[in-house]
């Protein structure tokens, strides 16, 4: 008799937490257990390991890879990782722990659908897990995990499990996160990180593992409003192929919902209408393209697109405005210059940008929110710009593809900010 497995799909993960929460640990942990550690590169760690005079195999060595955070045992930069288990392949993004890389955080967070919360079961919640906690909430990922790692260390206690627990779900509710799950872990030793081990067994729930494997992926986004930034107009230009000379694709990602052969789309901002003659993947043609696919489209009128244009569905109709009130996070060394014009970057078209109005900077910490003047990096703020040209948006709480812009630096052409919408106005 013959068993299918499930397949379900590609899951993009974050861990983040304090610093040595032991979150590099914990991915070293999930390679090696799910045997996605080639045997040369185990070799080398063992070594390592027996040079440093350890007992158990380093397995943070995995993700650390730059001198710097080897030297320093601390991860400083965005670490990702990819494996597969029978059921599912996996991107991890391992996040620095430090304030000083909230940024890199933000960043990591940005395109993941579960984060893991890392906290040290001796240190209980502190003050970098809740403001990554608030980061996680804040940039839309939908499901966080709390593992509850380092229970080797307080000799697997449920005690002190049930207090952790309790303290962070005080901090949750005042943030309004409400799907959030509870782990007991011990990332060094393995119990409960793949295999269950035997000395958790208070504890009744699924492994971690279990937990990744089940988890929602990308689904959700087929069922949001279909948005197709046009990245790219394909004409070929060999006169040698006569069904080559009237062929025009419209190339571009998928940032969400679902597109066929044959339904109704208005290509904007120009508000002119048409129907999908033909979508084409690698030269294949398909009778439907969804989320996170790149195709090209095919429509049966000639309709004059460009790069930074909008293909959608008539019937669902994003928000075309010049005024952007969103919450943003300043990833730049230099202040936010309220006199300055920037630049945003919105899924493929760009505009000239002023700051209209900085209403307020919350303080991850106590999550109040304070009156300022300007931004210094890593602070996140509400801030809402004027634009030069309208933009085709979503609010982020809805759909992360159209409600997420990025902010450059027109003298320097380096990114400065990151912009989720909150809300869009005339």
């Amino acid at each position: 008799m013959t068993h299918f497995i499930e397949d379900h799909g590609l899951l993009r993960l974050l861990t983040c937490g304090s610093v040595d929460d032991g979150k590099s640990t914990l991915i070293g942990r999930l390679l090696f257990d799910s045997k996605s550690i080639l045997a040369d590169t185990l070799h080398a760690i063992e070594k390592t390991s027996q040079k440093r005079g350890m007992q158990d195999v380093d397995l943070s060595l995995l993700t650390d890879g730059l001198q710097a955070e080897r030297e320093q045992g601390i991860t400083i930069d965005v670490a990702y990782r990819y494996f597969s288990t029978g059921t599912r392949k996996f991107i991890i993004a391992d996040a620095p722990g430090h304030e000083q890389y909230t940024r890199n955080m933000v960043t990591a967070a940005s395109t993941a659908n579960l984060a893991i919360i890392l906290v040290d079961a001796r240190k209980g919640v502190l003050t970098q897990t809740r403001r990554h906690s608030h980061l996680a909430h804040l940039v839309g990922i939908p499901h966080l995990l709390v593992a509850v790692n380092k229970m080797d260390l307080v000799d697997y206690s449920q005690q002190r499990f049930e207090e952790i627990k309790r303290a962070y779900l005080d901090f949750a509710e005042q943030l309004g996160i409400r799907d959030v799950r509870f782990i007991p872990l011990s990332a060094l030793k393995g119990d409960m990180v793949v295999e269950r081990g035997d000395r958790l067994g208070w504890y009744q729930g699924p492994t971690l593992m279990n937990i990744l494997e089940t988890a929602p992926g990308v689904e959700g986004r087929l069922t949001q409003p279909f948005r197709f930034p046009v990245q790219y107009v394909c004409r070929p230009q060999d006169s040698s192929n006569p069904e080559l000379h009237d062929y025009r694709g419209f190339m571009g990602r998928v940032e969400s919902g679902a597109i066929a052969v044959g339904d109704a789309v208005t290509i904007l901002p120009s508000g002119l209408g048409s129907t999908v003659k033909a979508i084409e993947l690698g030269g294949e043609a398909l009778h439907e393209a969804v989320t996170e696919q790149s195709v090209t489209l095919l429509l049966a009128d000639e309709i004059d697109i460009s790069r930074g244009d909008m293909i959608v569905k008539s019937s669902e109709l994003p928000t075309q405005t010049k005024r952007l009130d969103a919450t943003v996070c300043w990833l730049a060394e230099t202040p936010l210059d309220r006199a300055r014009t920037y630049l945003i970057r919105h899924t493929t078209r760009d505009t000239r940008a002023k700051v209209a109005e900085i209403a307020w900077r919350v303080d991850v910490n106590s999550l109040e929110k304070q009156a300022v003047n300007q931004l210094a990096m890593n602070d996140i703020a509400r801030v809402a710009f004027k634009l030069a040209q309208p933009l085709l948006t979503d609010p982020y709480a809805h759909n992360r593809g159209t409600g997420a812009f990025i902010v450059i630096d027109e003298s320097t052409n380096n990114t400065v900010g990151a912009g989720m919408i909150a809300a869009t106005g005339a």
